[in-house]
């Protein structure tokens, strides 16, 4: 998509500069970690590009989150930090909210989703200490920004937004400045995950300054294209249903703020489907011993599409992210073998008759073929019930011999991959 550039409606204030970056880069330095610019030889030769990594995930809180945190409530007066602060998050905003307090010794209030896994509640706890309490409220993180909000305007404390704001927007855009500097070559292409666009903001807004040439690409789900919609309808939209499993990327409405900077710096944005994401991780995990959050994979997910144009060239990805919940593999897995047409998921009723199965066994399920899962829908009268078979393939070459065999060996069956009500309701 290309993006037209447009003057802002907002004041200037309300927008990051290049010198104000420059000044996040100096406020932020001795808490922040300067992350590794890495060249990346796999990745380079199987792209024919010079690939290299930009590692937010080693950051101190394995996320870039920490820059703009950081940066704003070093902004804030002796008399707001004497308040406290208040944000909502789920995730790796809470994390740099949280060590931030404690670095700096300020009373935080971090408020979650109810939902929010165990493991990243202690996360946050454990970056701030006794600096800061976490309030669990709600089921979405919608009810847990709402409630924060009412605290902030019940207490005068001050909301740390986790990406409209400028000094956020101007603390993450000391990535940009790091990668700039750090880079003793031409930087062709940068790409980078979109959220609410506090990161595109910052990293854009030094890039236009000091490598106007560089194409800046902004990598966003499939399935939460939020920056891509606002800027194609000419407004901030807020999306009714989001995928939310890239979660770091995940949000319904972009920033009012960062939509102006994304719409007049950007040069594209690209969608990934979200198996496409799950397939990277596993990716990265195998062949580079990389763990990544979904957002943190988005970039790197995204060159495939761009693979023909970015031959022979200096190509950076930011790696934004690396706090993945284990507890998430299976999921991770999961999607990754339906993106690649590795796993099929059938409705079969068997023939009522004697041996229908195992000739199912023997002469339908190829050499290749693996049930990875079976589950009858009945618990009594269960040979007279139909079957949930879930069916994991070697190839994807080997799903038509397998429906062929299938309708050859007169088998009913109702194919469910291409049905998502039926598919969620089941799966």
């Amino acid at each position: 998509m290309s993006i037209a550039s447009e003057k802002h409606k907002h004041k200037v204030a309300d927008l990051p500069t290049f010198d104000n970056i420059l000044q996040a880069a100096e406020r932020i330095r001795k808490v922040v970690k300067h992350t590794d610019l890495e060249l990346n030889l796999n990745f380079s030769e199987r792209y024919e590009a010079n690939i290299y990594f930009k590692r937010e995930d080693l950051q101190v809180v394995r996320s870039y989150k920490i820059r703009g945190a950081y940066n704003k409530m070093a902004s804030l007066s002796a008399e707001a930090l004497e308040k406290g602060v208040v944000c909502a998050s789920a995730g790796n905003h809470a994390q740099g909210v949280a060590y931030a307090c404690n670095k700096m010794q300020v009373r935080g209030r971090i408020f979650m989703p109810s939902t929010t896994p165990a493991q990243k509640v202690k996360q946050v706890k454990l970056f701030g200490k006794d600096q800061i309490e976490v309030v669990l409220h709600g089921d979405t993180y919608d009810d847990a920004y709402h409630a924060a909000k009412h605290f902030c305007e019940s207490n005068e404390a001050t909301f740390i937004h986790p990406f409209d704001d400028v000094q956020v927007m101007e603390g993450q855009g000391t990535v940009g400045l790091e990668i700039f500097r750090d880079a003793d070559f031409k930087i062709d292409y940068l790409l980078f995950a979109i959220g609410g666009g506090g990161l595109a903001s910052g990293v854009t807004t030094v890039f236009k300054q000091l490598s106007p040439a560089t194409k800046l690409i902004g990598v966003e789900p499939l399935g939460s294209p939020t920056m891509y919609t606002a800027i194609k309808e000419n407004h901030v939209v807020t999306l009714e249903n989001i995928d939310k499993f890239v979660d770091g990327a995940a949000v319904k409405r972009a920033g009012e703020h960062t939509f102006e900077v994304c719409r007049k710096n950007l040069d594209s944005i690209l969608l990934v489907p979200e198996g496409k994401v799950c397939s990277t991780i596993l990716q990265l995990y195998n062949e580079e011993a990389i763990v990544v959050e979904p957002a943190g994979a988005l970039t790197v997910a995204a060159l495939d599409q761009i693979k023909d144009e970015i031959k022979g060239k200096d190509v950076v990805l930011l790696i934004g992210g690396g706090n993945n919940d284990i507890t998430r593999t299976e999921e991770i897995k999961e999607r990754s073998l339906l993106y690649e047409g590795l796993k099929h998921y059938f409705i079969i009723r068997f023939p009522q008759r004697s041996g229908a199965f195992k000739e199912f066994l023997n002469h339908v399920l190829g050499p290749n073929d693996d049930i990875a899962h079976f589950e009858y829908s009945k618990k009594t009268a269960r040979e007279r019930g139909p079957a949930l078979v879930g069916i994991e393939l070697r190839h994807k070459e080997d799903f038509e011999p397998l429906l062929a065999r299938m309708q050859e060996h007169n088998m009913q069956f109702e194919y469910i991959n291409n049905k998502p009500d039926l598919f969620e309701f089941l799966i």
